[in-house]
Formats: C-alpha cells, structure tokens, sequence
C-alpha cells in the first residue's frame, strides 16, 4: 500500500487507515473551524479612516500583504483541488486536503471580508498578482514548480514522475505556505501587537493558525512519499531542492525590502530577512536537508503572539493541540 501511486487503493474507502498521523490533521483543522466574521473591525474601520491612526507606509505594507495573501490562498486551493487530489491515492490524506481546501476558501473569504469592511477597491487588491513585480514574482515562480502536474496527461509512474511531484508539494507547502507567507505574517503581526488594525492582525493569527497544520501535513507527505520511493531522493534531487528553497528566500527577502525599506515599527528590514532565512532554515530541517543560513530568529514574540495553551511552537515544531476557534481568547 502506498500513499501515491497505489491502483489497489480504493479511494474512497476510508477504513482501515494506513496514515493515522493525516486523520489527526483532519480532527485538529476541524478543532480549528472559525470564519472572519467572528473578528470585528470597527475599530480598524475606525483606524483606516483617520489620517494619523495609521501612516501611508503602513497602509502601502497591508495593501501589498492582502494583494499577495488574497492571489496566493486562491492559488494554494486551486493546486489541491486540481492537482493533488487527483494524484494522492490515500483516503485519509485526500479527507484532509478536502479539509485544507475548505480552510483555504476561508482564508480567500478574509480578504474579501477585509476589503468589505475597510471599503478597499478589489479590483486594486486582487489584481496586484499582476501589476506589482515582488507578488508576481513569487507567484510564478510557485506556479513554473507545477505546470507540469496540471497537464491531465501526467501521471506519477516512475521516479521522475515523482519527483515532480513532490516539486509541486515542496512548492506549495514549503516554499508558498512556509516560507512566502512568514514575512507578510510578520509585518501584519508587528502592527497589531502596536495596537493598529487589530482586527485584520487577528484574522492573519488564525490564518497562521491554519498554516501551520498545512505545512506540517505538507512536510510528512513529503517524507512520507521519499520513506516509500527512497530511490527519488537522490543527492542531486536534494541540491535542486536546497536550490529551490535558496531561490524562495531570495524572492521573499526582495518582497521585505521593498515593502519594508526603511524598516516598520522599529524593526529594520534586515530583520526582516534574518527572519525569512531563519524560517527556511527550519523547512530544510524539517525535509532533512542540513540549514544553510544559521540564523537566530529576531522574532520571538512571533511565538508568543500566536501560542495557545498546550501548544508547541508554531514555526519551528509541529502544532500538536488547539482550541476551537470561537473560544480563543486573543490578547
């Protein structure tokens, strides 16, 4: 039995389980269920709408990270509808991409909650995928890892098939999810934790939230695959993802600078970076691979604005436990 490749697979038979780690995947997304009208934004409203409440580079930076998050979130369903349902033969594993899907229309659903109740154009918003260099860029570079797989043609028979595949999952999961959303995740963060636009700050906590499950999901799917086809991975397999996720922090440290180039808040953009570089550091681990930036994360209180009670750290270990959504109690 194998979690791809596997004709004797019924998929849709979801007893017995082989992969009882993706089952609680499932249970703890579910324990997760919110949606972004249980956040307030009158106060944000009210901030947006007064001149001194919030400076015009602030508001530059939450335009840019709700033009990037608004194309990625849509991006990110469409390759698990699309791609990775059909290719994943796993019925539990296939139960939670049905539920990560969920949760990525959610996320989409934010923005538009976001742009509602600010009174944002949306044409300006989710047409920045197009118009604006740094979210381009990263979007294509994401989407050049994937073609491929959304030809109907394609099919996972050997292991060059399978590499591509698991190309596509280190792009989403890895390198979009783990490491192009952290910056963008720190800036709104910083703003909240200085008490501007708290609301649009807490709705990115439960995105995060929601993240963190993904990429942990997204990594055992990926080890899980190479402990199966052990022959994919390869010592030049492993320098071209080295390379991947080396580019993927290029792109992403680019994206801070220019959001950011004269620092926010008292953080410097080169903060920022450190950041990032940390981050990826932390995904190559997690794949196996040896770190190659070797830095300390400048941003501890990232941990703290995000842990829950009986809760590991968010960014460097796998979230093992939750509350429920409507009864989380943000400070």
């Amino acid at each position: 039995m194998s979690i791809i490749r596997d004709n004797k697979t019924d998929p849709n038979k979801i007893l017995p389980m082989t992969y009882l780690w993706a089952r609680e995947y499932y249970k703890s997304g579910v324990a997760n269920n919110w949606t972004p009208e249980e956040v307030s934004m009158q106060r944000d409203v009210e901030q947006w709408k007064t001149p001194d409440a919030v400076t015009d580079h602030e508001r530059k930076l939450i335009m840019l990270n709700l033009g990037f998050f608004s194309t990625a979130e849509s991006l990110t369903a469409n390759n698990i509808v699309l791609a990775l349902y059909r290719h994943i033969t796993n019925s539990e594993c296939r139960q939670y991409l049905l539920r990560q899907a969920f949760e990525e229309a959610i996320h989409t659903d934010t923005f538009i909650y976001c742009c509602d109740s600010l009174g944002l154009d949306p044409d300006e918003i989710y047409t920045m995928y197009e118009r604006v260099d740094i979210i381009k860029e990263k979007d294509d570079f994401v989407v050049s890892l994937t073609k491929s797989i959304f030809d109907p043609q394609f099919e996972i028979v050997d292991d060059a098939t399978t590499q591509q595949f698991v190309k596509d999952l280190i792009g989403y999961y890895v390198i979009m999810e783990g490491i192009f959303f952290y910056a963008g995740f720190a800036m709104m963060l910083s703003l909240k934790r200085h008490k501007k636009m708290v609301g649009i700050g807490e709705q990115f906590e439960y995105i995060m939230r929601d993240e963190s499950l993904h990429l942990a999901f997204g990594c055992d799917l990926i080890t899980t695959i190479i402990k199966e086809y052990p022959s994919i991975w390869t010592d030049a397999f492993k320098q071209e993802v080295v390379g991947l996720i080396k580019k993927a922090v290029e792109l992403e440290m680019a994206y801070a600078i220019e959001a950011c180039p004269n620092g926010l808040l008292g953080i410097t953009s080169k903060q920022f970076c450190d950041y990032v570089q940390h981050i990826a550091d932390r995904r190559l681990e997690r794949l196996g691979l040896e770190k190659v930036y070797n830095k300390e994360n400048p941003f501890l209180w990232m941990s703290e604005a995000t842990d829950l009670s009986k809760e590991k750290n968010f960014f460097e270990t796998r979230v093992t436990e939750y509350q429920s959504g409507g009864s989380l109690d943000w400070d």
